[in-house]
């Protein structure tokens, strides 16, 4: 059994003021995923006895990022998809291991105004083309801020966010493309029809307060990995970041 975690953590220096090695060391992750660390690798001396690190840190300084802490060694690391277009922003580590690929994902976000969904849409396709390259060879547990909510009942208000990045039509239908392609939304699987559970707040009008969340952080597992499934959590316990750490229990 492993035990994986995703965290956006939303700046790894400022969440580290912010109780990030209690709430690490509370999950007691065999794998623990973040995005959006904001940070070059030299910025941080990070102690994590027993676990391997493996960072992909933006080119501009401050901004995106993407790093996982491991107590297996994998056989293989990569970052990036392989394109230089969506290579400079450290989004996406994968490790291969014995059994299965990891693949941690800050997918790019749209923006006020959907002023970068173009782009999003070109990321997505290469994305997915990325992803079932590699389940041809072995399953894909792929994690991360996916900067979707892809169905009404992973945010609280999608009547007035209708055009809202991260609620459009066309990144909810990316998303069910990928999961056509042969994957699958692990909570949503286990808890089909469950509701008021979101991953991420905004800062303004006290929306975690009043859990006006969405539900945008995913493990999504390879259909092959469907019977493996032991629990899927969304750990809004604890704080630190605008968004809270979600986890998967899978036997691997």
């Amino acid at each position: 059994m492993q035990k994986l975690v995703s965290w956006n953590v939303n700046g790894l220096r400022a969440c580290m003021n912010k109780g990030f090695m209690d709430t690490f060391n509370a999950l007691d992750a065999d794998v623990f995923c973040l995005q959006e660390t904001k940070m070059q690798p030299h910025q941080l001396e990070l102690d994590l006895p027993g676990y391997y690190q493996y960072w992909n840190s933006a080119d501009k300084k401050g901004y995106s990022g993407t790093a996982v802490f491991t107590k297996q060694k994998p056989l293989a690391e990569f970052y990036g998809l392989g394109i230089d277009e969506h290579d400079h922003e450290g989004r996406v580590i994968t490790l291969e291991f014995a059994t299965y690929y990891l693949v941690c994902v800050y997918t790019p976000n749209s923006k006020r105004e959907l002023e970068r969904l173009s782009y999003r849409m070109v990321w997505e396709d290469d994305f997915r083309a990325y992803v079932l390259k590699l389940n041809k060879t072995k399953p894909v547990v792929i994690c991360g801020d996916l900067n979707v909510a892809h169905t009404e009942i992973d945010l609280k208000n999608p009547k007035t966010n209708r055009r809202s990045a991260g609620f459009t039509d066309e990144e909810r239908d990316k998303m069910t493309e990928l999961l056509s392609a042969g994957f699958t939304d692990t909570f949503r699987y286990l808890y089909p029809d469950r509701t008021g559970i979101y991953s991420w707040w905004s800062y303004m009008r006290k929306a975690r307060e009043n859990n006006a969340g969405w539900r945008i952080d995913y493990f999504i597992i390879s259909n092959d990995l469907q019977s493996k499934i032991k629990n899927a959590g969304i750990h809004n316990e604890f704080f630190g970041s605008d968004h809270c750490p979600v986890s998967l229990e899978v036997d691997l």
